[in-house]
């Protein structure tokens, strides 16, 4: 048994880093509090070394990639927004199965793409907004009662 546990060790440290580019604030102080906050799995997925700063991904082949240093989107009516835990997150599904989940109200943003196919894209945000909660809030998303208040 603990030969096939060698060979498994063995493998798993020849697994090529993810290439990906550094966000445009990748750089930002907040960005290096969200990086070293990231969880080591999540869904069951295993962290993966990348080669851009501020930058996560999990699974092989990789399900789960994150980038930290994103501009801040501006407010939107065509995208939904929900909270988990204390970051409201918006959301585009418009490439599905793949979702592209975006930081809102923080500043630098973080986004982050789920392959849905293999991995829940609550589960994904629940593991990854107490990093993203580092970073500095600047606004919340707001419900269509506080838009438009009834008369």
């Amino acid at each position: 048994m603990l030969a096939v546990a060698g060979i498994a060790v063995a493998l798993s440290a020849c697994t090529p880093p993810v290439a990906l580019e550094p966000a445009p604030e990748a750089a930002k102080p907040a960005c290096a509090a969200v990086s070293v906050r990231l969880p080591p799995e999540i869904g069951g997925l295993e962290k993966r070394e990348t080669t851009a700063q501020a930058t996560g991904a999990w699974g092989q082949p990789t399900a789960i990639v994150l980038h930290c240093g994103v501009p801040a989107p501006p407010p939107t009516s065509t995208l939904p927004c929900y909270t988990v835990g204390e970051v409201d997150w918006l959301v585009d599904d418009s490439d599905d199965p793949t979702f592209v989940f975006t930081s809102y109200g923080r500043e630098p943003a973080v986004t982050v793409a789920v392959d849905n196919t293999v991995v829940a894209g609550i589960t994904a945000l629940e593991s990854l907004s107490p990093a993203a909660a580092q970073l500095p809030a600047t606004g919340r998303c707001l419900s269509l009662d506080e838009v438009a208040p009834a008369s």
